[in-house]
């Protein structure tokens, strides 16, 4: 029982992480429609800078606001210089554009940190064990698992109560009707992107503490985060929360009880929901 608590709560930690970087993710789709295969490589950036920064400022929690904030300005930058000109174009154009800023994001961190494998402590405020019904839990992996509700209703509160989110949504039902009434729609698309990635760079520092920082990082997670994605439903807000609980038990619990096939058990979700459900447990026809 006392694995398994702990795998409950390890599949939350990552089910949690998981929502942040599949929110963003949904986001961008959601209203621009564009599938960005370079959104885990903006995830890897927000890590990578922590690392950077944490030596610098000795302060993890300012290190999570900077971090993000500067992988938001470079997906802003190369939304308005790369993305903009392929709008009305067939998806493939972007698809190919996303994975290009994908391998370039990659080779400069190379070129930046080394190939190797770099790791940072939790803060010292998140540092430690608690017991939880008499089992040992990091505090910093709770934090994570308790963060994650937090910031989905922060994000369901923006778009539902808030003016720019209400345009937000607006423009992803139908943007033509949004510029008829007055809303600047590139301007907004700039935004969206840019709150998207950052939202992969918080997921990226939040990480940093938790896993081992280093160029692949990001291309692990990315397919999780499209699963995620899938099996909530493209563009649902509250399909990305279930998902990636979903998704993050079923990883955690696989390695408890069928570790054979605990890699494959993802993808043999992707498939059944797929099946059953071809547009995602929360998405619209």
């Amino acid at each position: 029982m006392d694995t398994l608590l702990i795998n409950i709560l390890n599949g939350l930690c990552y089910g949690m992480l998981l929502f942040i970087i599949s929110m963003g993710l949904t986001i961008i789709f959601g209203v621009m429609g564009v599938l960005n295969f370079a959104h885990g490589s903006f995830y890897m950036l927000g890590a990578y800078l922590c690392l950077w920064l944490a030596p610098h400022i000795h302060n993890f929690w300012l290190a999570l606001l900077i971090a993000p904030f500067l992988v938001g300005a470079l997906g802003a930058l190369s939304e308005m210089a790369l993305l903009r000109p392929l709008y009305g174009r067939d998806i493939s154009f972007q698809l190919l554009l996303t994975f290009g800023i994908l391998l370039i994001l990659d080779d400069a961190v190379k070129l930046i940190w080394g190939p190797g494998y770099h790791s940072i402590e939790a803060p010292k405020a998140l540092s430690g064990t608690v017991q939880i019904l008499g089992s040992t839990y990091p505090v910093y992996s709770l934090f994570i698992a308790l963060l994650g509700p937090v910031i989905a209703t922060a994000l369901w509160f923006f778009f539902h109560k808030t003016a720019w989110g209400k345009m937000i949504r607006a423009a992803a039902m139908d943007r033509e009707m949004a510029s008829a009434i007055g809303i600047n729609v590139p301007l907004l698309f700039t935004a969206v992107f840019f709150f998207g990635t950052l939202l992969a760079g918080m997921a990226g520092v939040l990480a940093a503490p938790l896993r081992a920082i280093g160029p692949a990082m990001g291309d692990n997670i990315i397919i999780a985060a499209f699963i995620v994605v899938v099996v909530g439903g493209l563009g649902s807000f509250l399909g990305a929360f279930i998902g990636a609980i979903i998704l993050g038990l079923v990883e955690a619990l696989g390695i408890q009880f069928v570790p054979q096939i605990q890699m494959a058990l993802p993808y043999l979700l992707l498939a059944l929901i797929l099946l059953v459900r071809p547009r995602g447990l929360f998405g619209s026809e």
